[in-house]
Order: structure tokens, then C-alpha cells, then sequence
């Protein structure tokens, strides 16, 4: 398996568009609310990676994706598509996923979870959604193997009585898009999969947790991906490079308490 180790001047490049997808999230945010539709999220969303990053959105047309960002509302796990006619509601669990590809070429990728109101369940699922997804970033170093990784994400989902989606996985990530190695959110790899990191790799993490059964459909759209149950999903994402001595989360944002990594 071929994993790219980023140079140092590929690292810093990453981390101008780590900070950007972050910055989106964070621009994005006080315009979440009840009565907004997913197109205009994804029309704002879109002007501000042009206009003031003067980067791209990289979900724009790859694989034929129609809008700019990912819109994932309730029961819909990934890839949701955002529409003009879509307007949340109160009690909607949504999630916004942000890939931004800077002018020089590198890509900055994460999603986050937002909250329409009210909803108990929701706001447990979101929580223990980033506490997998913290979890695993803290065992980040180099010599640590990705399984390790995993069972602790499936570990946390599981002893809350959720299950994680085993359909889709985290990446690799810098000039491509989507790069080696997968990233699985459960302890399902094969041996010639389960690397050990090495400082300079960069990829994302990014569990999808659902309420009921792990099974998922794909819509006939093509692309938005739902639970076969109709249960509750939520997703959080970070883009991460494996350090000398730990981790860097290059996607985090401002509001965020990343002290568990000082720990």
C-alpha cells in the first residue's frame, strides 16, 4: 500500500487548507437554523470558499456531485444533497460536510453536527459521535496501527447501544481528494491493510454512528446515503497529520477543546 508521507512544504500546505475547511464550518454556523433550506447553506457555503478563500469546493462535480457541500439531515448518513425546497425544521439533526481544495492544489476536509432546536436524542447521539471521533484522534502516533484505531471508535458506539456504519470509511487526503490508506470505523481489516502510522501521513477520521442497525441504502439519486431502518445517523469529521510525536488536527476549529491531546 502505498500511503503518501507529506514533505514539509506539503505540510504546511495542508494546513492553509485545513484552516480553510475549518473556517467554513465556523462561517457556516449562526446561519443553521429553522427555516433555512440546505440550497441556500450550500449557496453561502459555496460564495465564501470562492470569494473570500479563493479556493474551490471540491464536492462540485466530482463524480458528477451536484452542489458544493453535503447536507445530511436526520436519518440520512452521508451525502445528502442540499435543495432550495429542503428547509429544516425544529428537531432536525443535520450534518455539514466541507471539502475545500486551496489554489495550490491540497484539500481540507470535515463535517460537523448541528441541532434545529431540540431533540434529547439527537444531542446524545451527536455527543458520543465526537467522542468516538475524539477518542481515536488521541491515540494518534507514529507506530500505532489503524485497527487500533477503529476498535476504539466501535468500542464507544457500541457500549452506548449505537452501531457504526461499516459502508463507508475515512481517507487519506492532500493533493487527492481521496488518497491512501481507508480508514475504517470498526475493527474489519485485513492484516495487509492494518498499517502502523508514520509521521507525515494525513487522513481523515470521520464514524458515522446510527441509533439502530449499521445497514445502509443509497437513494436512486446516487448519492445520498440513508439507514435501512430509518434510525438517527450523525458524523463528525476531522482531517489529521501524524506527527513525530502525536497528532496536529489541522480542520480544528475555534470552539472546539482539544485539551485531550495535551493529556
Amino acid at each position: 500500500m502505498n500511503v503518501p508521507i507529506k514533505t514539509p512544504s506539503e505540510i504546511e500546505k495542508m494546513r492553509e487548507a485545513g484552516r480553510q475547511a475549518a473556517s467554513v464550518l465556523e462561517m457556516i454556523t449562526p446561519h443553521v437554523e429553522a427555516g433555512v433550506s440546505t440550497g441556500k447553506l450550500d449557496k453561502l457555503c459555496y460564495d465564501y470558499i470562492v470569494n473570500a478563500l479563493g479556493s474551490t469546493p471540491a464536492p462540485l462535480n466530482y463524480h458528477g456531485f451536484p452542489k458544493s457541500i453535503c447536507t445530511s439531515i436526520n436519518h440520512v448518513v452521508c451525502h445528502g444533497i442540499p435543495d432550495d425546497a429542503k428547509k429544516l425544521k425544529k428537531g432536525d439533526v443535520m450534518n455539514i460536510d466541507i471539502t475545500v481544495k486551496t489554489a495550490d492544489g491540497y484539500h481540507g476536509d470535515s463535517s460537523m453536527m448541528f441541532i434545529v432546536g431540540e431533540n434529547i436524542q439527537g444531542e446524545r447521539l451527536c455527543r458520543i459521535t465526537q467522542e468516538c471521533l475524539y477518542k481515536s484522534i488521541s491515540l494518534i502516533k507514529p507506530g500505532v496501527r489503524l485497527s487500533e484505531l477503529a476498535r476504539v471508535i466501535q468500542a464507544h458506539a457500541e457500549a452506548n447501544g449505537y452501531s457504526v456504519v461499516r459502508d463507508f470509511c475515512g481517507h487519506g487526503i492532500g493533493v487527492d481528494f481521496h488518497e491512501e490508506p481507508q480508514f475504517l470505523h470498526y475493527d474489519g481489516y485485513a492484516p495487509e491493510a492494518d498499517i502502523a502510522l508514520a509521521a507525515g501521513m494525513c487522513f481523515t477520521i470521520e464514524p458515522m454512528i446510527n441509533v439502530g442497525e449499521y445497514k445502509t441504502k443509497v437513494l436512486r439519486d446516487g448519492w445520498t446515503a440513508v439507514t435501512k431502518d430509518r434510525s438517527l445517523s450523525a458524523q463528525w469529521e476531522h482531517t489529521l497529520l501524524v506527527t513525530e510525536t502525536g497528532v496536529e488536527v489541522l480542520t480544528a476549529r475555534g470552539e472546539e477543546d482539544l485539551g485531550f491531546l495535551d493529556r
